[in-house]
């Protein structure tokens, strides 16, 4: 098994890539991450990666949205909150933009793997 090595950034819900079973878990991560409709796309569920790119461009269009809220917010919450609270939406969607980032690498990183990138131990 030492031969089974994941980047850092590899969700650790997601067993190493040639770990026995590691798509299936690969999956049902995915799908964790996905739209609920997207489990009812059989091409979805008949080819992980292609869920994987769905995954992918579902996260980066999150990330999108989370932007336009950030570049957004000042101007338009000012006349509903108060500054302290505009302040804490901008807070939020901050914390939101560096999870979403990460989130984006796990994606990318599973996505490389089910289409054979494989990783190995750097000292």
């Amino acid at each position: 098994m030492s031969s089974l090595v994941v980047p850092p950034g590899w969700p650790a819900a997601v067993r190493p890539p040639d770990a026995p079973r590691w798509e299936l878990t690969a999956e049902a991560w995915l799908l964790d991450l996905s739209p609920p409709e997207f489990r009812s796309y059989p091409t979805l569920r008949r080819h992980v990666v292609l869920l994987a790119r769905f995954a992918l461009l579902h996260v980066e269009a999150m990330q999108a949205a989370t932007q336009r809220g950030l570049s957004e917010a000042r101007s338009e919450l000012r006349e509903v909150a108060p500054p302290d609270v505009v302040d804490e939406a901008v807070e939020t969607w901050l914390v939101e933009d560096a999870r979403l980032s990460a989130v984006r690498r796990e994606v990318g990183l599973v996505e490389d793997a089910l289409r054979g990138t494989r990783y190995r131990a750097r000292l």
